[in-house]
């Protein structure tokens, strides 16, 4: 059963929908990427989607998991980021972590994961082609603290990226992010680099879906709704995608009722 917002926005080409709480915002998130997934199966046998690994998406993901009468056989799914350095199990890697939450649930056709036994290029080439042959229709995203989508932090973020996936060194907000999100004990243990689908690898999707609850959150929102549309704040490019959707709960939006606060 579907959550109805508490209120709705719109900032420029992105619509914004409010919840009360992160399992509202779950909930209604699943409900409406279903609608979404069944709509596309009336026009298409397979539809490719994108998926992002945090805790922020949990509430999502497991709403999403529920629907088992979906023909998941018909999905192709991939993942936005992973690791490099981290063991093949290490819980923490992108492709384990949605592997147990959502990929090992449910019979997806194919599933994509990123490969750390290649060499880098040999990856990326390898993903950049599976990429092309089947192009994204949705995308399920989060934002980050420092305001990236998948790992294009500011000081690597390119809106006109000329590849489709990359390798990244993560800033010091978005590796700290990792510990504040308990997913590391540690700074020291949060790896220093990743690949990354890039900025315009994530809008070619035809639909965005963007889970992002959580107070940690509200200073990256503002800027994301009210900053300049810029790499400096890389989810602002959400704000000229048509079809897509951001999903805030009461912590997230906070800020969003202050809106002559002065972005950073």
């Amino acid at each position: 059963m579907n959550c109805r917002p508490v209120k709705t926005l719109k900032k420029d080409f992105l619509k914004i929908n409010i919840f009360e709480t992160r399992r509202d915002l779950g909930i209604a998130a699943a409900y409406d990427l279903t609608s979404i997934i069944k709509l596309l199966f009336k026009k298409q046998e397979y539809i490719n989607i994108v998926f992002a690994s945090a805790p922020s998406q949990q509430e999502f993901l497991e709403e999403l998991c529920k629907y088992d009468n979906l023909e998941w056989h018909r999905i192709n799914a991939f993942h936005m980021d992973e690791y490099l350095g981290l063991p093949l199990d290490a819980p923490q890697r992108f492709g384990n972590f949605l592997k147990t939450r959502l990929f090992d649930k449910q019979p997806f056709h194919l599933v994509h994961y990123l490969n750390e036994n290649n060499g880098i290029d040999e990856e990326c080439m390898r993903y950049t082609e599976l990429l092309r042959k089947y192009p994204i229709d949705i995308a399920c995203l989060g934002i980050g603290e420092n305001g990236h989508i998948a790992f294009n932090d500011p000081h690597v973020a390119d809106f006109n990226d000329p590849k489709l996936i990359k390798v990244v060194d993560l800033d010091l907000t978005c590796r700290q992010q990792q510990v504040n999100d308990g997913c590391f004990a540690s700074l020291s243990e949060v790896p220093t680099h990743a690949y990354t689908l890039t900025i315009p690898a994530l809008t070619a999707a035809r639909y965005m879906f963007c889970i992002v609850p959580s107070d940690t959150k509200a200073q990256a929102i503002y800027n994301t709704l009210y900053g300049e549309i810029n790499e400096p704040c890389p989810a602002s490019i959400l704000r000229t995608k048509e079809n897509a959707v951001l999903y805030l709960d009461s912590d997230s939006s906070m800020l969003l009722n202050r809106p002559s606060s002065k972005s950073v």
